[in-house]
């Protein structure tokens, strides 16, 4: 319940993400014994939600979140940067992740930035994700992971403008619409970090959640929320005036902003003034 009053609260436009994510750990959550840990593949543009939803999720478990030391973040450009590196990168990766499951069962791992990570970092990270009971005397099935990606922002994004385009609605888009395209177009993309990766060959990934590109409503609801974070009221000829501000694409209807609601914070740092 408090998972899904946050989302509901706080994350605009995603309809999809949310029904699954919201079932996904239920039922996981819900299972005295999991079989394998929660692996979930979040996708789409910049400033839709991906990382948001991470947080939300991540502070459902252990309510510090990202503070928490059983929340951990990996950044495909921070921690992974060198392709030469990537053996060194594997074994550094499950000696993280061995030690902290050990620590606590239901540790979090958080993957940012995996369209820029180098291709075979991320198999490091399959034996904990397959369905074995223990692995050198470790059990990883209560824990969860988490990938963040731009990769099949496209193919979402043409998914949702061709809904628009043939009169339906935005919310009848189904994941059975997307999930397919997304698990072929990420294992097929070299600059996704799972470009032939074993994880989705083995059909480790429990569900590839699609994030909808936002269109300006949901940029005004982004600002809204924003302004009741900091305590203001809400103006809604600021509200108006910052989603102006966004570029939207087609370049001719205008239908959705190009960085989602990515850059709403500092748009409204100078509207407050």
């Amino acid at each position: 319940a408090a998972l899904k009053a946050q989302l509901d609260n706080r994350l605009f436009g995603q309809h999809l993400a949310k029904d699954v994510v919201l079932k996904a750990v239920l039922g996981f959550s819900n299972n005295p014994s999991p079989k394998k840990p929660l692996m979930l593949s979040l996708h789409g543009w910049a400033g839709t939600g991906k990382n948001f939803l991470s947080q939300i999720l991540a502070e459902q478990v252990h309510p510090a979140g990202l503070r928490s030391k059983f929340v951990h973040l990996f950044l495909a450009t921070l921690h992974f940067p060198h392709h030469d590196q990537v053996k060194l990168y594997k074994e550094q990766l499950q000696n993280w992740i061995r030690g902290n499951v050990s620590a606590c069962p239901s540790s979090v791992f958080i993957f940012d930035e995996m369209d820029k990570m180098h291709p075979g970092v991320i198999d490091a990270i399959k034996p904990f994700l397959d369905y074995y009971e223990e692995v050198d005397g470790v059990s990883y099935r209560k824990a969860i992971f988490i990938f963040l990606s731009n990769a099949g922002g496209d193919l979402i994004n043409k998914a949702a403008l061709d809904f628009w385009t043939s009169g339906k609605r935005r919310e009848d888009i189904q994941l059975k619409d997307l999930e397919p395209l997304l698990s072929v177009g990420v294992f097929n993309n070299k600059n996704s970090g799972l470009w032939h990766s074993s994880i989705i060959d083995r059909n480790l990934i429990d569900y590839f959640v699609p994030f909808l590109p936002l269109e300006q409503r949901h940029v005004k609801m982004c600002v809204r929320a924003e302004m009741t974070a900091r305590g203001y009221p809400v103006d809604e000829e600021i509200v108006q005036a910052v989603a102006d501000e966004m570029t939207y694409f087609p370049k001719e209807q205008k239908i959705y902003s190009d960085k989602g609601c990515k850059t709403v914070q500092a748009k409204l740092d100078i509207h407050e003034d």
